[in-house]
């Protein structure tokens, strides 16, 4: 079964110095970049959150981009999350 042509579906939830550095607009920009539908936001608890889905082979270098974020930020964790609900076709940065 090839998986080329396949999509997913991930959350995450990023922790570390990640607010304040530009995470947010860098996962925006890396996500657009791959092709990917999404949002980013920042939590009151200091993390971040993103919920992206596109084709495989994107999400999977996304996941990894994510863990190495920024050159301002210091990632500590990339915990994946459950995502739900409907995701704009273009990747949005939330309030």
């Amino acid at each position: 079964m090839s998986q080329e042509g396949g999509s997913m579906r991930r959350g995450y939830r990023i922790t570390g110095r990640v607010q304040g550095v530009g995470f947010r607009w860098w996962s925006r920009k890396t996500a657009s970049g791959l092709g990917l539908a999404g949002t980013v936001r920042n939590r009151m608890d200091g993390s971040v959150e993103v919920h992206a889905e596109g084709p495989d082979k994107s999400m999977e270098r996304f996941a990894q981009q994510l863990r190495d974020g920024p050159a301002s930020a210091r990632v500590q964790e990339v915990e994946e999350i459950q995502s739900s609900g409907t995701l704009p076709e273009e990747f949005r940065i939330l309030r």
